[in-house]
């Protein structure tokens, strides 16, 4: 039997909106004041057609899709970013946001039995730690991460394999990788992963999972134990 199937899980790797934590459509409602902030969309038109590629990208760094939409003025996009990022800190800030049903005796028990974990996404670092902050979940996990210089957001690999290094994770097999994306999934795919594992609880439904090549889809994280137990 091959190292591959035989290595413990010691390490999942976690997206945050819509995996691990619930954020009641609060992407769509950022974007919609980063749209009016910094003009992104012409026509009622536009903003729909913006709105579906934001929906569609979701799990990627925030202002990669901005510098897509912005069609490279990217002092355009920096504008929308920046107001993207304020305003969704401020809807957290406000309460807006809870944890997946759950997810936190779900990482607790993980780490608990040894297993390390890690938070990831595709906000600023100070969007993720407005979210961190809020949720008290500043000592839930071993890592948290985002997009940042040398770490590239999803799909590329860049966040899980720099969580494993980060938590001397022996080997790719040893690690999954767990989001509600298709970026979630080709993320987990291309580090090697173990199971690159699809969520329900959020932006993507079941046939955008499968499609973007997840191993497994979830109802939710709170379905991991038994995943883990039978990997």
């Amino acid at each position: 039997m091959s190292t591959a199937t035989t290595a413990p899980i010691t390490l999942v790797v976690f997206d945050m909106a819509g995996t691990t934590v619930e954020d009641s459509g609060l992407v769509q409602r950022s974007f919609l004041a980063a749209d009016s902030h910094a003009g992104l969309s012409k026509t009622d038109a536009d903003r729909d057609e913006m709105l579906r590629y934001v929906t569609e990208t979701m799990g990627q760094s925030k202002i990669t899709v901005f510098r897509h939409l912005a069609r490279g003025n990217e002092e355009q996009a920096q504008t929308a970013n920046k107001e993207f990022e304020r305003c969704y800190a401020q809807l957290v800030a406000e309460g807006n946001c809870s944890p997946i049903p759950g997810v936190e005796d779900l990482m607790v028990s993980l780490r608990s039995a040894g297993v390390k974990t890690a938070l990831t996404t595709g906000f600023a670092k100070e969007t993720q730690s407005a979210i961190v902050d809020a949720l008290g979940w500043t000592q839930l996990a071993d890592v948290v991460l985002c997009p940042r210089a040398g770490v590239r957001g999803r799909p590329f690999p860049d966040m899980p394999l720099t969580a494993l290094m980060r938590t001397e994770t022996e080997s790719v097999h040893n690690m999954i990788v767990v989001g509600d994306t298709a970026s979630d999934v080709i993320s987990g795919l291309r580090a090697g992963a173990r199971a690159a594992v699809g969520v329900l609880t959020g932006a993507h439904d079941a046939d955008q999972l499968w499609a973007a090549g997840a191993t497994h889809v979830l109802d939710s994280v709170a379905a991991l134990p038994e995943l883990i137990d039978s990997l």
